[in-house]
């Protein structure tokens, strides 16, 4: 996008007036600005309209904001997400840069303060990025990824196993960053169901079993005692690998 044009703002928030009165602002400040009041919404908007930044509540309806800011970070990590939260904890601010965040302010916020954050993350993200520098908390920037016999390349969606050249779906790659991205950490079949496939609320749904039983049989040398994609009684499931 040329400087010149107008930088695109969208802003998740569910409370109307609150965001009534940040896009009257940011509006008048130049910015071509559009509102959602749902974490479902905020996803469906981010990949439709492409904003250049984000103002993300994290109390929701449908997805709470962190889940849809751990969504956003498996496709694109440059894009400029800005919390605006009630929840200002300094636990809460870890959890939020710990998923992804590029700044967070907490309510009530200083309206000036406020915009000059969004002016310093629109020029910071500007500048050039050096592809070189990526790295695994870097999901987007990150073409190919090995272990054990395994790589996967992103970039073609496909996956080089002891059986030969796989294609992987687009769900498949999409779960293979999630996990990869929370190497060692256990994930919830909740936060696999949110991020992973955009789910809410309580659900039933095998999904998540079905998808795993195909990783493992993908790439496990013995899929009923898998070593990478391991189950956590009452927890979830976890990746890891040496």
């Amino acid at each position: 996008m040329k400087q010149t044009e107008k930088r695109r703002i969208l802003i998740v928030e569910d409370d109307a007036h609150i965001a009534e009165g940040l896009k009257l602002n940011l509006t008048l400040q130049g910015y071509e600005t559009a509102i959602a009041g749902s974490g479902t919404e905020g996803l469906r908007m981010w990949k439709e309209w492409n904003p250049d930044l984000i103002v993300l509540d994290i109390m929701l309806p449908g997805l709470d904001g962190l889940s849809v800011l751990r969504h956003i970070r498996l496709k694109d990590e440059r894009l400029p997400v800005l919390i605006l939260s009630a929840k200002g904890a300094p636990d809460d601010r870890i959890k939020g840069f710990s998923c992804g965040v590029d700044d967070y302010l907490a309510k009530p916020f200083n309206l000036a303060e406020f915009l000059l954050r969004v002016e310093r993350l629109l020029t910071r993200s500007l500048w050039g990025h050096d592809p070189s520098t990526a790295s695994m908390s870097d999901p987007a920037e990150v073409k190919q990824y090995a272990f054990g016999d395994n790589t996967i390349d992103f970039a073609t969606m496909t996956a080089e196993t002891r059986q030969g050249i796989l294609h992987l779906t687009e769900q498949e790659v999409r779960l293979l960053k999630l996990f990869i991205v929370n190497r060692g950490k256990p994930l919830t079949r909740k936060t696999l169901l949110e991020v992973g496939w955009g789910y809410t609320g309580v659900t039933s749904t095998r999904t998540v079993d079905i998808f795993l039983v195909r990783l493992r049989r993908y790439f496990e040398e013995d899929p009923q005692n898998p070593v990478y994609f391991r189950s956590l009684r009452s927890v979830g499931y976890l990746f890891d690998h040496p």
